[in-house]
């Protein structure tokens, strides 16, 4: 996970769909195509959370008609994630990573790189995030909150979009890990899927989006686990103080009543 939210910029060409699943090295990844390719990337977790609210609202709406029931539910889907991809190079994490089809309608020239990484450790990383966005108390501490108040109900629609595709929820196991990626090998055309993982660094990469290595950069490193455990504790501390916040206008407001009375 980023650390803040991308902005569009107008009239860039979406060129790589990011199919790798969370915890597989998105954020470093994401940084690097920001390298490579010039331009902002939308990491889908930092953008849900971090971004304007019609962000995480507008991927509630499509994955709450995902999979299309019919005409409809597809052009409200497809619709809806072109208002998002607009102004991006890439996009990178969930939901996108689940949304490959549709992405490909919509951009028939991009690229697919999916993230991958040891599946062992991939299931181990993944128990710490379902664990800390299955609080019970989330929804309650995260309402006064603008966006985040919505991520239960992000997460919800999340998981039973997992489920749909994977057969598994939390605690998701190396099963989704490798259903995810036999279908993306029958879902994308062979020559346009790659798959990469970050620690064998820029020359990959580059081979696979036909770019030169970047002179003197070093590889992005940003450690995954880390952003989203420093998210969690930020945001929910921001919304404890707020709730303070509100009580203490609160009883501010009836000792003035009181007062005239």
């Amino acid at each position: 996970m980023g650390q803040q939210a991308s902005r569009p910029r107008p009239g860039t060409k979406l060129q790589v769909i990011g199919a790798g699943l969370s915890r597989t090295g998105t954020a470093s990844f994401s940084r690097a195509l920001e390298i490579l390719l010039d331009g902002p990337i939308y990491h889908g977790g930092t953008q849900a959370t971090l971004g304007p609210e019609i962000e995480i609202k507008s991927w509630i709406k499509v994955l709450s008609h995902w999979p299309p029931r019919n005409d409809s539910d597809k052009r409200l889907i497809l619709d809806l994630i072109a208002s998002r991809m607009d102004g991006y190079a890439a996009t990178t994490d969930a939901p996108a990573s689940g949304l490959v089809p549709e992405l490909l309608e919509l951009y028939p020239d991009a690229k697919v790189i999916c993230t991958v990484r040891d599946p062992k450790s991939w299931e181990k990383s993944m128990e710490g995030i379902s664990n800390a966005a299955t609080m019970w108390f989330l929804r309650g501490v995260l309402f006064p909150l603008p966006a985040l108040r919505y991520f239960v109900d992000y997460i919800n629609v999340l998981r039973e979009a997992w489920i749909k595709l994977y057969g598994e929820s939390e605690p998701v196991t190396t099963l989704t890990y490798d259903r995810h990626i036999a279908w993306l090998k029958r879902t994308v055309p062979k020559d346009r899927l790659f798959f990469f993982d970050i620690k064998d660094g820029w020359e990959p990469l580059c081979a696979a989006l036909g770019k030169d290595v970047p002179e003197g950069v070093p590889f992005p490193r940003i450690n995954d686990g880390e952003a989203i455990d420093r998210f969690a504790k930020k945001h929910v501390q921001r919304g404890l103080v707020r709730w303070a916040e509100i009580f203490a206008a609160g009883l501010a407001l009836v000792a003035v009543i009181l007062m005239w009375r």
